[in-house]
């Protein structure tokens, strides 16, 4: 396992920056083991959920973890309000970070991480290659 410390800027999509960082390191698996950080909003699905909800304001990322792959990532995480009130779930596209995201990934040398359609779960879900 190698280990790559990422700092996301203000106005990235979270997401997006994670599967970014996977493909310029030129691996083909890897795992969020921890992230931190602010977003100026965020999109969480819940268990069971169909859809993701749109969460507003200022939002603190407590937890952030998951597998990514160049097909995409299956990341988790918990955030508090402005009240602390905290919430989580999957992390969808539209989560913009607000001051900066700090995040360690853990790259996977020889492994390959894909997304293969599972017909049991309906959910594009992790094959280990």
């Amino acid at each position: 396992m190698q280990t790559l410390a990422l700092r996301l800027h203000p106005g990235d999509d979270l997401r997006a920056s994670v599967v970014a960082a996977l493909a310029a390191s030129g691996h083909r698996a890897g795992f969020v083991l921890q992230g931190i950080g602010s977003l100026d909003g965020a999109r969480l699905r819940y268990a069971g959920m169909p859809q993701p909800d749109a969460l507003r304001g200022d939002l603190e990322i407590l937890t952030l973890a998951g597998s990514v792959s160049a097909d995409g990532a299956h990341l988790h995480m918990s955030v508090s309000d402005a009240r602390g009130r905290v919430l989580g779930g999957h992390v969808c596209a539209g989560c913009t970070v607000r001051t900066t995201a700090e995040l360690l990934l853990a790259l996977l040398p020889g492994q390959r991480f894909t997304r293969e359609l599972d017909p049991r779960t309906g959910y594009p879900e992790l094959k280990i290659g």
